[in-house]
Parts: C-alpha cells; sequence; structure tokens
C-alpha cells in the first residue's frame, strides 16, 4: 500500500496536467486582455487609432505572457513567499545571505524558453483569432476563412496541451503559490 501512495495516480497525472494547462497563460493577463480588446477595437468596428491601441495591447499582454514563463516563487524558513525572476545565474532579486532557499535551483532552464514559446503561441492565437480583432485588423478573413477561425484554436490548444502535460512546468510564477506554501497550508488545516 505504501507504493501505491508514492506512484502517481491517472487522477493525480490529469490534475497536474490540468494545473499546469492553467499556469501556461496568466489568468490576469487574460482577462486583462478579453477586457480592453472591445473597449480598444471599438467592438470590431476600427479606426486607424484603434488599430493601434490594440495593437500595443496585445503586444503588451504578449510579452507579459513571456515573461511570466520565467518568474517563480519560493516560501522561506519564516513562511514569507516572495516572488523572483529565473536568471541564469538563480533569481533575482538575490535572496537575503541567511535565507535556506539555494538561488541555484532557479536557473533559467530550456523548459522556460518551451513554455514561454508555447505561451506565446497560445495567446497569439486567442488574441489574433478573437472576433473583435478579426473584424478590426483582417475583416475579409472571418467570412473566408471561417474552418480556419473554428480549427486552428483547437489543433494549437492540443499541441501545447500535450506538450505542457509531457514536459511539466515546475515554476510558481506570480499569483501562484510555491509547493511549500501550499504544503504548509494543507498540513495545517489537517
Amino acid at each position: 500500500m505504501a507504493a501505491s501512495s508514492t506512484t502517481p495516480t491517472m487522477k493525480d497525472k490529469t490534475l497536474t496536467g490540468i494545473g499546469n494547462l492553467i499556469k501556461l497563460l496568466p489568468t490576469g493577463t487574460v482577462f486583462m486582455f478579453q477586457f480592453l480588446n472591445p473597449v480598444l477595437t471599438n467592438n470590431g468596428h476600427c479606426h486607424l487609432v484603434n488599430k493601434y491601441l490594440s495593437g500595443a495591447l496585445i503586444a503588451i499582454s504578449a510579452i507579459s505572457c513571456c515573461f511570466s514563463s520565467f518568474t517563480d516563487s519560493y516560501t522561506d524558513s519564516t513562511g514569507t513567499t516572495h516572488y523572483v525572476v529565473a536568471t541564469k545565474n538563480g533569481f533575482w532579486p538575490a535572496s537575503d545571505s541567511e535565507s535556506d532557499v539555494d538561488p541555484k535551483a532557479y536557473k533559467l532552464r530550456v523548459g522556460d524558453f518551451v513554455h514561454s514559446f508555447f505561451a506565446l503561441v497560445v495567446f497569439g492565437v486567442v488574441s489574433l483569432l478573437d472576433t473583435n480583432t478579426v473584424e478590426c485588423f483582417y475583416p475579409s478573413f472571418e467570412s473566408t476563412e471561417r474552418v480556419v477561425m473554428m480549427v486552428l484554436p483547437t489543433v494549437i490548444g492540443a499541441v501545447a496541451g500535450t506538450v505542457f502535460v509531457v514536459f511539466p512546468n515546475t515554476r510558481h510564477g506570480i499569483g501562484y503559490p510555491s509547493s511549500s506554501s501550499s504544503q504548509s497550508t494543507s498540513a495545517s488545516s489537517t
């Protein structure tokens, strides 16, 4: 029975995969885009100013999605959660010298760039195939290429989902609790 508790079950793998998918796109960034895009595109009836504003929103949101792939958090010995950015030498800002956290464990990895790339691709599909964006930037596309608009998000989502389930993200970005803080919270509640 002890061996089964250490071996992850299919349910555990599925829930972990869903959690990784949720961390794929920062919910705040996507919410901000979904909230501001109809306003900035004038519900798809764009003038030149609307195109510039909507383009700026898409660019800023895409940068935010990429940047969040390089953020992490940890809980120190006093129980304080610290949010950091991964660097090639560890993390920034540097921890206190008295901290028991090893900064080298937070170094940049190839997986961070893969996750950043797929976050950008998924956000690109979500933002560029949004109805208001399509009507604003390329209005003839909606009527002639409806099949692409229906199929592409599903295909990209399936590919990205598979990549994130097969190669799970170990980072706990800004806004997501670190493993040690969520474990200590659940341990203290039992």
